[in-house]
This record gives C-alpha cells, structure tokens and sequence, in this order.
C-alpha cells in the first residue's frame, strides 16, 4: 500500500483533470486525513467523449456515383495460359511369379482450358483480372494409372462482351450461357503403356505433356438494351429511366452526373419486357473524344433503335437534335439513321412549353415529338407505348444488331450456348 505522505495537494488537482477517472483512487484517504473537500470530478471530459463517438461502430456508407466509376470497366486486356499436360511414365510391371509384367506407364492428365462464360449478375469487366493460369495435369503413374485433368477456370463476364485477338473479333457473347474457350489446355503426355506393339514389347519411350495455349484477349463490353439514350448532360435521361423502370442512376443539377451506362428493364402485359440503356452525356466533339468521348459511344452500337432526349428549356432545341446526329454519323456511319423516337423532356417549366411549338414545326409534320416531364410524370404514357411500337417494329432485339464484320453464327466451333 502506497503511505498517503505521498500525495499533495498539486497532485490532487492534477488527478482531478483525467476525465476518464469518476473517482480518484485516494479518496478514501481524504476522509480519513479529513482533507479540505475537493470538487467532484467530471465523469467524462469533452476528450473522452470523441473517443466514445469514435469507437461506435461505423455504418456503412452507400458509394456515389464518382466513386463507383472506377468499379465500372468496359474494357480488359487479359493473358489467358491453358493448363499444361502431365507426363507419362514409363516403368514394367513385377510382382512374385510375374517377374516380366510389361509396361505399366499410365498417361498425363490433360491441362485445364480457360472459359469465358456469360454471367447475368456481372454488369462490369472490373472483376477480370489481368492474368489466368489453367490448372496443369497431373503425370501418369504406375500399374497403368492415368494422371488427372486439370480444372478448367471460368471467367464470368457480362453480357454483350466482344472477344478480340488484336484487331480480329473471335468472339461476340451476346447471350444468356455464352462460352468462349479462350485458351486450350495441353494435351497429357504418352506412357509406355500406349508404345506396346507386338513388334515392341518392351517400350522404352514416354512423351511429355503439352504446353499450354497462351493468348492475349482484349475484353469490350458493349451494352446490350433495345433502346438507347442519347441527350446532351443534364438533358434528364436518368430522370427518365428512373421514372419507366426500377432502376436507380444518379439524378443531380449538374451535368455529367451519370458516369457509366445503366440499364432498365420496362415491363408490359404478357410477360414483355423492352431494356433501356442510360448512355452518360454526349458533349459536342464526342467523336474526337471530348467529354466522356469514345468511351461510351461504343455502348450506343448494340441498342436496336434510339431515344434522343431533347431539353426543352434550353434555347433551339432543334439544335440539339442536329449536333446528337452529327456526332452519332461521325463515330458511325448509319448509326443516327436506326429507328428512333424524339423526346421533349421538361414540358413542366414555362418556357418548355412555348418552345414545344417551334420545335414540332423544325422538324414537319412526319416527325413526331413526345412531350413529358421526367419529373412529374406527364404524358408518360405516350412514350411507353411508343416503345412498345418501336420494340415490335425491330426484327429481334437490340442484341441481334450486327456492329462488327463476325457474329456468333461464324464462330459455332468456339462459342457454345
């Protein structure tokens, strides 16, 4: 025990200040020494207080829209390695009474392939990674034992991804169940086993396994969705889409407020259902790759028909239109001739409506625009059904629309579905 001598009254007060303390470990003393009273301590301090709030458990914050662009790859250069085959063996058999039991060399097991399949739950190439290697085979064994096979290794990937092998498409995976072997795994060596012959009937020879096929792919994700849409930023697409389907893109006062394409799924009676892409905002030179530039112009060549969202609020909105088209035909020829329909978008503010006259009259009385606002739901009617005639018009979905010179049709040896 520490003799009470020892403590003053500096001490005391010193040890009075540590907030996390309710109770100094003397206080017993001072009544026995009947001390002059000391104030109360604090039971927690300003200081300890923050470390209280600190030690909570965090919750988990929802990622915005900036932090989850980088999550979003469209785009993968990827080394695929097949597995090697195992050796074979070369060893006789001999047991008791059975001194010259032959070659008993089993073969290698043959090397793992590396698969590409189509996965509905993956939206994105960001989860691919850079290299794979396919599992080897094992090598034969004795007693005519066979090595195993290598695994093989599946990379899911999203739908609507293009295969490339430097400049040539090998690959177009546009469907539900879509494999694409990327690379062969090596065939397993020969034991002595299989050189046994009636001229042969010692063999000697064994044969390695094959190396594995080594390729480098670049991975395009291309959005698969019968409509696309196409508006200048902050002309309210992803409004638009969050007012027709479930899905929930970023909405804001600024532009360029969505940073990678979504896709919505809009359903009617009889189990029909037509999806629609959210391509991010095209700026003026998108085809010289200004603003988001090429990055997600590619996503536009798989939609079957298109969406142009106008901004009624803006000044001349038939100019609008005229750059979308121009940058479209610049990045594609043919591409703003596709099927489409033209939105008028904001018709709830004042000036929308005065300008909606101007702009039916730009275009003539063959082209029809759809007024509605996003924001309140007004005449949204109008543009469901006018999907459902667009849908109807297409002879498949927007998935079935050829934008390179190889479809899946040309590569039935390679793409299993």
């Amino acid at each position: 025990m520490i003799p009470a001598r020892l403590f003053s009254a500096r001490w005391l007060t010193a040890w009075e200040g540590v907030g996390c303390w309710s109770q100094p470990p003397w206080a017993f003393l001072q009544a026995s020494r009947c001390l002059p009273p000391q104030p109360a301590p604090k039971l927690l301090s300003a200081s300890c207080a923050n470390c209280a709030k600190r030690q909570e458990a965090p919750q988990k914050k929802l990622l915005s829209e900036k932090k989850l662009k980088r999550y979003f790859v469209d785009h993968r250069r990827v080394l695929v390695c097949g597995g090697d085959g195992g050796s074979g063996m070369s060893c006789f058999h001999s047991e008791p009474r059975k001194e010259f039991g032959g070659p008993s060399g089993g073969d290698g097991g043959n090397g793992g392939h590396v698969i590409l399949r189509v996965d509905s739950q993956v939206t994105s190439l960001a989860t691919v990674l850079s290299r794979y290697q396919g599992a080897h085979g094992e090598d034969g064994g004795r007693k005519n034992c066979f090595g195993r096979n290598g695994g093989s290794i599946y990379i899911r990937v999203p739908l609507g991804t293009l295969v490339k092998e430097g400049r040539e498409t090998v690959a177009d995976l546009s469907h539900l169940g879509d494999e694409y072997i990327a690379a062969l795994g090596g065939a397993g060596g020969k034991g002595n086993r299989f050189f046994l012959a009636n001229d042969n009937r010692a063999p000697m020879t064994c044969t390695p396994g094959q190396p594995g096929q080594q390729r480098v792919l670049f991975l395009e994700l291309k959005t698969v969705a019968h409509a696309g849409m196409v508006g200048f930023p902050n002309a309210g697409k992803s409004s638009l889409l969050r007012a027709i389907s479930n899905a929930r893109p970023a909405v804001s006062a600024y532009p360029f407020t969505t940073l990678k394409p979504h896709v919505g799924v809009v359903h009617y009676e009889g189990h029909q259902q037509v999806t629609v892409a959210d391509i991010p905002g095209i700026a003026q030179g998108a085809h010289q790759n200004r603003g988001l530039g090429l990055a997600f112009l590619r996503h536009i060549q798989r939609c079957g028909f298109l969406l142009f969202v106008l901004d009624l609020s803006l000044p001349e909105p038939w100019a609008q239109l005229g750059h979308l088209k121009e940058e479209l035909e610049q990045y594609q020829r043919g591409l703003s001739e596709r099927p489409h329909a033209i939105i008028g978008n904001k018709i709830d503010l004042p000036e929308a409506r005065t300008r909606l006259p101007q702009l039916q009259a730009r275009l003539g009385p063959r082209t029809t625009v759809i007024p509605l606002s996003a924001t309140t739901g007004e005449n949204l009617e109008a543009l469901l059904l006018r999907l459902k005639e667009l849908r109807d018009d297409c002879e498949g979905p927007g998935m079935q629309v050829a934008d390179g010179p190889v479809s899946c049709s040309a590569l039935t040896g390679q793409v299993h579905r």
